[in-house]
C-alpha cells in the first residue's frame, strides 16, 4: 500500500498473470521442477498496485522508479489497521501498475522501518525521488497526501507512525 490509494481501474487478472509469467521466466524465478515441489511464487503472482492516488500520480511515480530515481516509499501505519493490506516485509515482491492499471515493473522490498512522521530522514526523502528530493518538500507533499488520502479516521499528526520502505527494481532492468 505504499503511497497508494485505489485507482479507478483494477488490473486485469489475466494481464497480471501474463506479466508474472514473463518476469518469472526472464529473472529465472522458476524452481527446479519435480524435486522440490511447488513454491507459492510458482503458483501466485505477487500483489499488484500503483503508487499515488490518481492515474497521473501513478504514471509519474512509476517513471521515477523505472529511471532508478525512486527507490523508496512511505505509507501511514494507521492505514494498515483499516484495510486488508498487509504490512510490507523484507523480501516481499510487488508488481507495479501504471495509471491505467497495466503491470509495468517488479520490485522487491529490501528495508522496512516504522518511524514517526517528524523523524523521517533527509536520506529517505532523497531516496523517494520526488519533487526536489529535499526533506522539506517530502514533508509538505506527504502531509498533504496522508491528510487527503487517509484510510483511517485519526487525522494527520507530526508524530504519526510512518512505514518507510526501500525497494529494488528487478524488472525491467535499469539500463
Amino acid at each position: 500500500m505504499p503511497d497508494t490509494d485505489v485507482l479507478h481501474d483494477s488490473p486485469e487478472p489475466e494481464e497480471v498473470e501474463r506479466f508474472w509469467e514473463l518476469v518469472r521466466h526472464r529473472l529465472r524465478l522458476n524452481p527446479v521442477p519435480g524435486y522440490l515441489g511447488t513454491y507459492s511464487s510458482e503458483v501466485m503472482a505477487p500483489p499488484a498496485w500503483a503508487f499515488g492516488a490518481t492515474p497521473e500520480q501513478a504514471d509519474e511515480l512509476l517513471t521515477l522508479v523505472l529511471a532508478g530515481t525512486k527507490t523508496a516509499t512511505a505509507s501511514a501505519l494507521w492505514d494498515y489497521t483499516e484495510t486488508p493490506d498487509q504490512m510490507p516485509k523484507v523480501g516481499d515482491l510487488a508488481i507495479l501498475l501504471d495509471g491505467r492499471a497495466h503491470p509495468r515493473a517488479l520490485i522487491e522490498t529490501m528495508v522496512v522501518e516504522v518511524v514517526p512522521f517528524d523523524q523521517v530522514s533527509a536520506e529517505h526523502a532523497r531516496l523517494e525521488g520526488e519533487g526536489d528530493r529535499t526533506l522539506e518538500s517530502w514533508r509538505t507533499a506527504h502531509e498533504r497526501f496522508f491528510t487527503d488520502h487517509a484510510e483511517h479516521d485519526r487525522g494527520f499528526s507530526h508524530d504519526m507512525p510512518v512505514v518507510l520502505e526501500q525497494f529494488k527494481l528487478h524488472y525491467p532492468d535499469l539500463p
